[in-house]
């Protein structure tokens, strides 16, 4: 992620790993469809943006081998240190704020970066200015304002009460600059930038113990900053959590929209 005092979900705490797991439950095998349809092979030098945790970088590692390069970068390099090994070098590094970190990659990937990201249109720029001519950028991203509902399907009580927290938590990130509905222009954006074959899709799972262990450290995440804003009581934080235990709420998440495209 980039350097901001605001930023909700910081790396530090607690239940960053927790998320991380999670995230990478439910999002790998469509990061990693995406990156294998690129083409990604031995050899490739990748940039891995906001790297965040281990999963994609160890991934991207495994599939370029000993003669390419994985370049992990996040403003908190904490979750990402053990992965430190030949391929993977790790940096610190603020894709909004600074210059790439080097150029002629063959693939720079960033998932769940840009939204929160105050000064989008340079860390796009700096993503696009890294790859070599040929090479593949592939930006995924998620859109709350798409489908706003942490229960879809909001039928009783305990699913209004999950929906009014979820409403919480975006007013949160929207304070803090996040942008709620850019998942949705990132196609047009790809191809305004000068990216060719520009193409995109959206996954959004509805009921996976992954969402449940998602919602669960997420809450307990900015629990704090929900009750300090009048969003939610304590005893209505923790009646939630109970729910989500219970294993009975169908919880989905904010679509991820996936967009990649060719610099020529």
């Amino acid at each position: 992620m980039t350097q901001s005092d605001g930023y909700l979900l910081d790396n530090q705490q607690a239940e960053a790993g927790r998320r991380f797991d999670a995230l990478s439950t439910l999002f790998d095998p469509t990061t990693f469809r995406h990156v294998e349809d690129l083409g990604i092979g031995p050899g490739w030098r990748c940039w891995e943006v906001g790297a965040g945790g281990t999963s994609v970088v160890s991934w991207l590692a495994e599939k370029v081998g000993p003669t390419g390069q994985v370049l992990a970068t996040d403003i908190d390099t904490s979750w990402a240190a053990s992965a430190a090994r030949p391929p993977i070098e790790i940096r610190t590094h603020d894709v909004g704020t600074e210059e790439p970190p080097g150029e002629g990659f063959d693939l720079v990937h960033a998932r769940l970066v840009l939204v929160h990201v105050p000064d989008r249109e340079r860390a796009l720029q700096s993503m696009i200015k890294a790859l070599r001519p040929g090479g593949r950028l592939l930006i995924e991203d998620a859109d709350p304002a798409l489908q706003p509902l942490i229960c879809p399907d909001e039928y009783g009580p305990e699913q209004q009460l999950a929906n009014r927290l979820r409403q919480g938590f975006r007013s949160l990130l929207a304070q803090r600059g996040a942008d709620l509905s850019y998942g949705r222009r990132l196609p047009r954006l790809l191809r305004e930038a000068g990216l060719q074959r520009v193409e995109a899709d959206a996954y959004f799972p509805i009921t996976s113990p992954a969402c449940s262990a998602l919602e669960s450290a997420t809450v307990r995440q900015i629990r704090d900053r929900l009750v300090a804003a009048g969003l939610a009581t304590d005893e209505e934080i923790d009646r939630h959590l109970s729910h989500v235990a219970s294993g009975t709420m169908d919880l989905a998440t904010s679509p991820l929209i996936s967009a990649w495209g060719r610099k020529e």
